[in-house]
């Protein structure tokens, strides 16, 4: 029987030709259906990847068109007979279609429950339907006339992808486009400029929301207030210019990157959905293991409370960072901007802190840092938080091929100790500055300063220590601060005043007489609208990266008597009012004041010996810093070291001992002055119970996150505006790792060698020969000792499998 295909390239869809052609073929596709009651899809969306029933097969083909390169309709009846016509390879292999498929996947979640009539189908992955058709017809439209095996979205993917990988400057790439275009045929599809190049393939992104800020951070132009021209807290005007007849311009803007999208396409992606229930499936029954946070007791605490949420292993647990950076690098410019990155929790430790799990949620604008209004930047992410919770979305699982109600929740969040104070709005300054401590945090006032001395509390009450007066000159009697409970915290929340947030001139003045039970807070924070975030048992991470950073800092200053040295002057004061340690007391000699030599400082000798032996510190390739330029001053000073360089300072080449953290801090107190004690040094007191909590300390760090932020500086190319270049940098990157998932035949960041790839010596005859290191040198020969021969013959009999029949 020949069946008419003339109207699959009728383009008026709604004309009759077209109308009664797909009757027609919907009536064949009816008797074709499987036991399911669906038919293969051959609209130019689904490519005969995805199954509908008729009706929504009819939908979709007379929104989205036919599939033209489907010719012999073998799905839907026709007999397939041989031919030595081949059809279009490139639109049925090509691996674009599988990255299209796997957006078709997200955003179909709902069509087979939906009433189709007029063929109206959203496309939720995507800009617009008019793109995704756009992309598609990139799918079917070769490179170049003849070129069957590459698409022009391929092409264009792959390109891209050898820019970024080999980090190719945008001229240096339009100059290659050039060159491509003068080379192959003249209808190719290579794009004229990097510019372009990068437009087409943003489609694929998920794009982001700018919301416009009032200048003095009193609210968002959002939701309610979207539509107004005034801020309605403090008055001003939402323009720049607000009587210019062109184009207005606000204040300040905040890029809101939706997350409901990019979760779903996590699960959308064949290649990401497998890993996204590591947590159930690969977790370990072993006790005492602790390789994820899944592991930690904060995590089972949290199944335990909300069991529902539990039960479902593809709910998405979530890790909030967020810090302040400038756009401008070291330029004497001062500019904060802040960038709130999530991570899921729900893959293997071994992809969580890599960048490509890392999603840029907000880009709150500067120059100057939001402080005390944070939250109001908050708003969008939040509300999107408490509808992932409540509600859940509908998503497909791509391996599974199902629609679940996906839910997600934030279990803590990572931040530097300053950052901490504006999302917990629990001030780290003051008498009260431990947040875990709370309003029994050990502290007193020194000269100048707040000293958190007194850890003899946290030793058992029979130790001899407590009856010592070396310390501070007094008995210690005080039991260890007890950690308070979720009721105790909400209590305390109670009678935080609700304050109007906003920078305005009117709304300073006069400092407001606080109320002694507010202690450091100084607002309730969003997080707390979250139904779950009152219950958590770790809501904000102290980062051990800056805590090890500042104790580093302090110890190596002190030891070496370099500007960062806690023993100034008056330290010694300190110790003089304490009536302790009087060999360190300052002493007037010729009407001059001076300070006796410390034991806990280096002598000139100790101090270029010290620095020689760090000097000559060798490390493998990308492990650190070389140490030998960051010795200066005659082998007598350290400068210039970074969070990694103490970091390496204080696990690996100086000795380190954690069980016994209390009794270091207590004979730390016993040599150093109190000055020496500021809120980093307390801070280690909490990091093991922080440990226990939470898991793995390297998965709650900000080292992954502060080698991100560097790249983010990296795509500003427009200094007058860094936040937009950010933006439009980020979501051009964010297509193209989500396309390298699937290219094939070219280096990406998935699936590029390591840094240090040598190469592989050719196979020797014998096993205990081979080698995979590259050799330095010529070879030459040399004779061995008797001796030495000796071990390398037992060693051959021990270790070569050859022999083994020999020996038998």
């Amino acid at each position: 029987m020949t069946i008419d295909k003339s109207w699959t390239t009728c383009r008026r869809r709604n004309s009759d030709e077209f109308w009664n052609g797909l009757k027609a073929f919907i009536e064949i596709a009816k008797r074709h259906v499987n036991s399911d009651g669906v038919v293969r899809c051959l609209c130019r969306r689904c490519l005969n990847f995805q199954r509908h029933t008729p009706n929504i097969v009819e939908a979709h083909i007379h929104s989205y068109g036919f599939q033209t390169a489907y010719t012999k309709w073998v799905y839907h009846g026709e007999v397939d007979t041989p031919s030595p016509v081949v059809a279009n390879v490139a639109s049925t292999t090509d691996e674009m279609i599988d990255v299209l498929n796997d957006i078709i996947g997200e955003t179909n979640t709902n069509d087979e429950d939906a009433d189709v009539d007029e063929g109206t189908i959203s496309v939720g992955g995507i800009g617009s339907d008019k793109d995704f058709g756009e992309l598609f017809e990139e799918v079917e439209t070769e490179l170049y006339p003849g070129c069957t095996w590459l698409s022009s979205l391929n092409g264009l993917a792959k390109l891209l992808h050898m820019k970024v990988v080999n980090k190719w400057t945008n001229s240096s790439f339009n100059q290659l486009l050039e060159f491509l275009q003068f080379a192959l045929p003249k209808e190719n599809k290579i794009p004229a400029s990097y510019y372009e190049a990068k437009k087409r393939l943003r489609k694929i992104g998920l794009g982001y929301q700018s919301i416009h800020v009032c200048k003095n951070d009193c609210c968002l132009f959002w939701k309610e207030n979207d539509s107004k021209h005034n801020c309605p807290i403090c008055g001003e005007s939402r323009w720049v210019d607000k009587n210019t007849k062109g184009k207005k311009v606000a204040h300040k803007v905040l890029r809101y990157f939706p997350l409901t999208p990019r979760l779903k396409r996590l699960y959308g992606s064949r290649h990401t959905a497998k890993d996204m229930t590591w947590h159930y499936t690969g977790r370990s029954t072993e006790a005492g293991t602790m390789r994820h946070p899944v592991d930690g007791s904060a995590w089972k605490d949290f199944d335990t409370r909300y069991p529902e949420f539990a039960a479902e292993p593809r709910n998405i647990r979530l890790g909030l960072a967020a810090d302040g950076f400038n756009p401008y690098g070291n330029m004497s410019r001062s500019y904060s901007m802040w960038s709130v990155i999530l991570t899921t929790y729900n893959t293997p430790p071994w992809l969580c802190m890599k960048e490509s799990s890392f999603m840029l949620t907000l880009l709150i604008p500067g120059p100057k840092s939001p402080g005390k209004d944070m939250d109001v930047f908050f708003r969008p992410l939040v509300d999107e938080l408490k509808t992932l919770w409540v509600e859940g979305v509908q998503t497909r699982d791509a391996v599974t091929n199902t629609v679940f109600t996906m839910r997600a929740a934030l279990l803590w969040t990572i931040n530097d100790f300053t950052a901490r104070s504006s999302l917990s709005r629990w001030s780290g300054q003051g008498y009260k500055a431990c947040p875990t401590c709370n309003e029994d945090t050990p502290s007193c006032r020194v000269v100048g300063k707040t000293s958190y001395v007194g850890h003899r509390r946290f030793l058992s009450s029979d130790h001899r220590w407590r009856k010592s007066k070396l310390f501070d000159g007094k008995h210690e009697k005080r039991l260890p601060p007890r950690r308070l409970d979720t009721a105790a915290i909400l209590n305390q929340l109670a009678h935080v005043p609700i304050r109007t947030p906003g920078k305005h001139p009117r709304f300073g003045g006069v400092k407001r007489k606080r109320d002694p039970r507010e202690l450091n807070w100084t607002k309730r924070s969003i997080f707390f609208e979250l139904e779950y975030w009152s219950s958590l048992e770790l809501k904000h991470n102290l980062d051990v990266m800056h805590v090890e950073k500042n104790i580093c800092e302090s110890l190596l200053g002190t030891l070496l008597m370099n500007d960062k040295s806690k023993d100034t002057t008056s330290a010694r004061v300190d110790l003089k009012e304490w009536g302790i340690r009087k060999e360190l007391w300052l002493q007037e000699k010729d009407n001059k004041i001076f300070k006796p030599h410390p034991k806990y400082s280096f002598s000139t000798d100790d101090r270029r010996r010290f620095c020689q032996f760090i000097k000559g510190v060798k490390l493998p390739d990308g492990f650190g810093s070389n140490f030998k330029k960051k010795v200066t001053d005659n082998d007598t000073n350290i400068t210039g070291l970074k969070s990694h360089d103490y970091h390496i300072l204080m696990q690996r080449l100086l000795p380190k001992a954690e069980d016994q953290l209390i009794m270091i801090l207590c004979k730390l107190e016993l040599i150093f002055p109190p000055a020496f004690f500021d809120i980093m040094i307390h801070l280690v007191m909490h990091l093991p119970e922080e440990a226990i909590l939470g898991g793995p300390v390297y998965m709650r760090w900000m080292y992954p996150f502060e080698r991100y932020m560097k790249k983010l500086k990296n795509y500003v190319r427009n200094k007058a505006k860094p936040e937009g270049s950010i933006a439009e940098g980020y979501v051009a990157d964010e297509a193209l790792t989500f396309c390298s998932m699937y290219l094939q035949g070219v280096h990406t960041k998935f699936n590029r060698p390591n840094r240090n790839v040598d190469v592989v010596i050719s196979k020797r005859q014998l096993s205990v020969f081979e080698s995979q290191c590259r050799p330095t040198s010529a070879s030459k020969i040399i004779f061995l000792e008797l001796a030495v021969r000796k071990t390398a013959d037992w060693f051959i009999l021990y270790n070569c499998p050859e022999i083994q029949v020999y020996m038998e």
